[in-house]
């Protein structure tokens, strides 16, 4: 059993704590939250012991999981690395890069586990089409949501299109040359809707927007390539795959045929749609990362790729600054 305690105990960290509870691997030693309205609500609804003291917290358990505030993620997370803690940390990992690469210099040299908290990689849509996506050449992404205060305290960039950002870096296996973004703040003194367009060496180009003042919730991505164009639906856990072939002789009937002319062969578009599992993510990154330290192998979604999602978020913030005064 892995001893794991929590800080941080609003709307996500409650999820976080009742998921602990139903994963048996886990000891649920306790959990901190400076708020007292939170902490009397969690301690009615799960009979959980709080600490008055993060550090006393550390003290007793294997691992912390930080579900606080972004601000205050480098602060935990320094906090538990130096008295050598696994760590499951929030996205976006830290507040700033100089921070995220601090984490990383202290993660090496902890030799301890850190996994974060892209929890879109989990997403059973996601893991359905993983396979089918190779070497995609164009991808677009829309995650629009209603507006929530959680959240608002930073951009739409860091508080929704980190999510995309983090599966295209994992998707397509290329430097960025070069951003173009856009986006201006509505509701809030921050970025509520962004548009972006990254460029990629090998010629793939991935087209994001996200905005947090929608009427209604979207989060869909849809992945072009040489054969092949996926569609991922994220919230309706759906996924339809359309590839093409050469048609040959029997073609399927349920196949629809295109004939490009100047006597080039016939193409075969025909559809497959994978079997999805339902899960819940969030319970499966817990799982994961409870695997990596047992068994001593890579967290899934591991402290560089935190780094790199929140890299590509600020570089997309300084191209917004051209366009809007706040980001």
């Amino acid at each position: 059993m892995v001893k794991i305690g929590v800080l941080g105990a609003g709307y996500l960290g409650k999820i976080h704590i009742k998921l602990l509870k139903q994963i048996k691997e886990y000891d649920l030693v306790g959990f901190y939250d400076y708020d007292q309205n939170e902490v009397n609500a969690v301690c009615e609804e799960f009979k959980l012991k709080y600490y008055d003291d993060p550090a006393k917290l550390l003290d007793e358990v294997d691992a912390i999981d930080i579900v606080t505030p972004t601000i205050s993620h480098y602060e935990c997370a320094v906090n538990a690395l130096k008295s050598s803690k696994h760590i499951f940390i929030e996205k976006p990992i830290t507040y700033t890069i100089e921070e995220a690469s601090n984490l990383i210099k202290l993660t090496n040299e902890a030799d301890v586990k850190v996994q974060v908290g892209h929890v879109e990689r989990f997403n059973p849509a996601f893991t359905s089409a993983k396979p089918y996506i190779n070497n995609p050449m164009f991808i677009e992404a829309h995650r629009l949501s209603q507006f929530k205060q959680r959240g608002a305290d930073v951009s739409v960039v860091l508080d929704l299109m980190i999510h995309d950002i983090d599966i295209v870096l994992s998707t397509v296996k290329s430097n960025i040359k070069k951003v173009s973004a856009s986006g201006m703040n509505v509701v809030t003194d921050k970025s509520d809707i962004a548009s972006v367009r990254l460029e990629f060496d090998n010629g793939c180009v991935a087209n994001l927007t996200a905005s947090r003042i929608s009427m209604s919730n979207m989060r869909k991505a849809r992945f072009f390539q040489h054969d092949a164009y996926i569609n991922i639906n994220f919230l309706d856990k759906e996924v339809d795959i359309v590839k093409i072939r050469d048609a040959g002789a029997n073609p399927s009937p349920s196949s629809y045929i295109i004939d490009p002319g100047q006597g080039k062969p016939k193409k075969e578009i025909y559809f497959e749609k994978p079997e999805i599992t339902l899960n819940n993510a969030i319970k499966d990154e817990l799982k994961s990362f409870y695997s990596s330290i047992t068994e001593n192998i890579p967290t899934l979604v591991n402290i560089e790729d935190g780094y790199n999602a929140l890299n590509v978020a600020y570089i997309i913030l300084e191209k917004m600054k051209l366009t809007s005064n706040d980001v």
